[in-house]
């Protein structure tokens, strides 16, 4: 498979986006709306696509003069492992650096292991827990930082 190219996430791409968001959260899932109002407000969000369409989406919220929350990474299940998060994480942290953010936060489900994985390689750790924060399953999130600028 060829590198997936990072662009711009557009509002005519959320009828795309959303089977994925279905297939990966299930009744987690955001709803169109929600991803309408991300972009409304402003946030930076990209999809990566390659020959077969959108493959995985993300997006970041500048929240101060130095901080940043990653609100969402996912990617189809059948690129998974193929170097899309990896991708995708290092063009929301590059536009972080860019925004000036001195540290960059996340949430993450408890249980998913391959992007705690991903997470940790790129530095971030563990400063919390929201009990039972994603509904309905109850499950934990995680809430992680990372401190400092620059990528991996």
């Amino acid at each position: 498979m060829t590198e997936p190219q990072i662009e711009r996430l557009r509002w005519w791409h959320i009828r795309d986006l959303l089977p994925i968001e279905d297939d990966l959260f299930g009744p987690e899932r955001w709803s169109a709306a929600m991803f309408w109002s991300e972009l409304a407000a402003g946030h930076y969000y990209r999809i990566a696509r390659d020959a077969t369409g959108i493959v995985g989406y993300a997006g970041l919220a500048a929240t101060g003069p130095d901080e940043a929350w990653i609100q969402n990474i996912a990617v189809r299940r059948d690129r998974q492992r193929a170097g899309v998060g990896r991708a995708l994480l290092d063009d929301l942290l590059a536009e972080a650096d860019r925004r000036g953010a001195t540290h960059v936060l996340l949430e993450v489900a408890v249980d998913n292991d391959p992007a705690l994985a991903l997470y940790r390689r790129y530095g971030f750790v563990e400063v919390g827990r929201r009990r039972g924060y994603y509904q309905p399953s109850n499950t934990d999130a995680l809430v992680m930082r990372r401190e400092g600028s620059g990528r991996e």
